[in-house]
């Protein structure tokens, strides 16, 4: 499979940029669809170098297709797709995370959704990411809807040796995840040493999801190793009200530390 626009768009800013910044909005965790889409724009006049929509539970049907269209008329970045199952898909997105989870234990999320899905988004004409997806501790919601075994936060090395299998699996982009569930025992973001492991053992682009809340959490895992962070949680706590001071923020840190990277290259 080639790679197709969205793809390149993503090498060319980490070539040119050293590190991209993505925000996430799942429209359930929203109270109206004007404040889902309104923080999607916020996000990207702040700095966000994509917009990812997407949840583990609810987001499909009319409420994907209209906030999707509404987003994509709003900004100027590729629109792309964080599934949580096969019916979290719209024509109105340019690309999507062809994620198949990597430590499910499940084969349905390996392997079975990704088949069912596949004709549909060939037919959208919606351009396929292929992303190994890693679920550390505690996993939130994702964790217990992908039925995962989830990764302990203290075993960096179990992290890197799933990354490297999902990059000899064909996987291009590779993604850890503590799920959204901020108030769970052990929770907050990926550990440093577990980023720097995963990232030292893989040479496609390396994504970090889950309990960046601030500058420093931030700054942390880009210094790890990170090539792209996206958050989603700290704009859903505010209900997008604050979008654009956060953005700015951390679009800040983003062409701070990846201009670190680039230059020790």
């Amino acid at each position: 499979m080639k790679n197709g626009k969205v793809e390149l768009y993503i090498h060319e800013i980490l070539e040119t940029k050293g590190a991209m910044f993505f925000s996430l909005i799942d429209p359930v965790d929203y109270k109206t669809e004007d404040a889902a889409v309104k923080t999607a724009k916020e996000t990207v006049r702040g700095g966000a170098d994509l917009v990812l929509i997407g949840g583990s539970v609810g987001v499909q049907g009319d409420l994907l297709d209209n906030v999707a269209k509404r987003i994509k008329e709003e900004i100027d970045v590729p629109l792309t797709l964080f599934p949580g199952n096969i019916s979290t898909v719209t024509e109105y997105a340019d690309a999507i995370y062809f994620m198949s989870i990597l430590n499910a234990r499940n084969p349905y999320w390996i392997t079975q959704a990704q088949m069912l899905a596949a004709p549909m988004i060939k037919k959208k004409m919606i351009e396929p990411l292929p992303v190994g997806y890693i679920i550390i501790h505690p996993g939130g919601t994702v964790g217990w809807v992908g039925d995962a075994n989830i990764i302990p936060r203290e075993k960096p090395k179990i992290a890197a040796a799933l990354a490297m299998a999902g990059e000899f699996l064909g996987n291009r982009f590779i993604i850890t995840d503590t799920g959204s569930n901020p108030q769970a025992q052990g929770s907050g973001p990926i550990p440093p040493e577990m980023i720097h492991a995963v990232k030292s053992s893989i040479s496609v682009p390396y994504i970090v999801g889950g309990g960046i809340r601030n500058i420093k959490d931030l700054r942390t895992a880009y210094s790890s190793g990170a090539d792209i962070v996206q958050i989603g949680a700290v704009y859903e706590e505010s209900n997008g009200t604050s979008a654009y001071k956060l953005s700015s923020e951390f679009s800040k840190i983003a062409k701070e530390e990846g201009t670190k990277k680039l230059k020790k290259m």
